[in-house]
C-alpha cells in the first residue's frame, strides 16, 4: 500500500493479532511510543474453532485497507492448516513467522529444541495463566465432569510457564494450574520474544 504519512512521521500501521496476544501487544506499543500503529483483534476463543480464523482475518483486511498504509498479522498458523498463510498471500500481508504464540516468544529455534527434548509438555502464557479457569478447566468442562482431566491431560507430563512478564502473583498460578492437572511444572522467562523483534522490524 502507498504511504500517506505527515512530514516526517510513518506510515499508519494496522496489527490484526488473536485476543490472546491484545494485552502484550499493546503493552509493547505503550513502550515503544509506536502511536502509529492500531490494534484490532479476534476472539482468543477461537483457537477452539481454527476454521473461523483466516476469513475473519481476510474482512479485517478488507475493511482496513482504504483507512491504514500498512497492514500486519500477528498470529501463528494456529491450527488452521495453512489456510490462513493462503489468505494473507491472496491478500498480500506478512504475518510474523512461526506457527503459535508458544514459538514465536519462545524463539521458533529454541522452541523446536524444546519440544523435541520433551513432547511431553503442556505450554501456558501469561495470557493463559491468566485466564486457566475460565479456557482450561470450565471450557473444556473438566469442572463439570472431572473424568476428562484423563482424557485430555493424560499423555503429558509437565506443565511449562512460558513467561512474558517477570510476576510472582502469575508464577503462583500458574503452579497452581500444573496442581490442577496433575502434573509437573517448569518456569520458563521468555519476555516478548520474536513477537517484540517482529514489532520492533515494522516500526
Amino acid at each position: 500500500m502507498t504511504g500517506r504519512q505527515g512530514p516526517g512521521g510513518p506510515p499508519e500501521t494496522l496489527l490484526i493479532t488473536c485476543g490472546a496476544l491484545a494485552r502484550e501487544v499493546v503493552e509493547l506499543i505503550r513502550l515503544n511510543g509506536w502511536t502509529h500503529m492500531t490494534v484490532t483483534c479476534l476472539p482468543a476463543i477461537w483457537h477452539n474453532t481454527p476454521d473461523k480464523i483466516p476469513e475473519a482475518v481476510r474482512q479485517k483486511i478488507r475493511a482496513a485497507r482504504r483507512d491504514y498504509d500498512r497492514i500486519l498479522v500477528l498470529y501463528g498458523d494456529c491450527g488452521s492448516g495453512g489456510l490462513l498463510d493462503r489468505v494473507l498471500e491472496q491478500e498480500g500481508v506478512e504475518r510474523i513467522d512461526g506457527p503459535h504464540c508458544y514459538a514465536f516468544y519462545t524463539g521458533l529455534a529454541d522452541f523446536a529444541e524444546l519440544a523435541d527434548a520433551d513432547p511431553t509438555c503442556f505450554y501456558l502464557t501469561d495470557y493463559l495463566v491468566r485466564h486457566f479457569d475460565r479456557l482450561i478447566i470450565e471450557g473444556l468442562g473438566i469442572d463439570r465432569h472431572p473424568e476428562l482431566l484423563k482424557d485430555y491431560f493424560g499423555n503429558y507430563t509437565t506443565v511449562v510457564y512460558l513467561a512474558q512478564s517477570e510476576d510472582e502473583a502469575l508464577r503462583r498460578q500458574a503452579e497452581t494450574a500444573a496442581a490442577k492437572l496433575g502434573l509437573a511444572y517448569r518456569y520458563r522467562f521468555t519476555g516478548y520474544g520474536d513477537l517484540g523483534r517482529f514489532m520492533q522490524a515494522a516500526s
